[in-house]
């Protein structure tokens, strides 16, 4: 399973990253030329917008759970890219394109594997820790109750 979280995980952070940087950096002309016609019906500002947004989720898809430091984002990510991936799909059914509603259907599953499929890792690990950071005084009992010695 681990091995397909991972899979999914990496393309889609190349996916993202390829459609990202074509929005953020071509005219709206050439992004249509180019294939992205979803971009034709929205103002510059929020093409560069979803550009953003994309670039982000490619990152946080992948980073998060590589590292090891702050692994929500990893879910976080996925659940944003599904927004993202409903966005887009209602774009090109505005367009009459099925094809690439397909496409944007399959990325959305592959987010929403990505996320659910990561969501019980962090059940007991990260979330107990980041409780049991901010709440020190329960640290504290369970070292009093643990490290005293037991009187018979």
């Amino acid at each position: 399973m681990n091995i397909l979280l991972w899979s999914c995980q990496i393309l889609l952070a190349v996916v993202f990253l390829g459609s990202g940087a074509t929005k953020s950096t071509m005219s709206p002309e050439r992004m249509i030329a180019t294939g992205q016609t979803g971009t034709a019906m929205f103002p510059l500002g929020v093409v560069r917008f979803a550009a953003s947004t994309e670039l982000l989720g490619a990152a946080g898809v992948t980073l998060p759970w590589l590292t090891g430091i702050a692994r929500f984002l990893t879910t976080t990510a996925a659940f944003g890219l599904c927004i993202v991936m409903i966005g887009a799909a209602w774009a090109h059914v505005r367009l009459g394109e099925p094809r690439s509603v397909a496409i944007n259907a399959v990325l959305f599953a592959m987010c929403l594997f990505v996320a659910i499929g990561r969501l019980p890792a962090l059940a007991k690990s990260e979330l107990d820790q980041e409780w049991d950071r901010r709440r020190p005084w329960n640290l504290e009992r369970r070292a009093i109750h643990t490290s005293a010695p037991r009187e018979r």
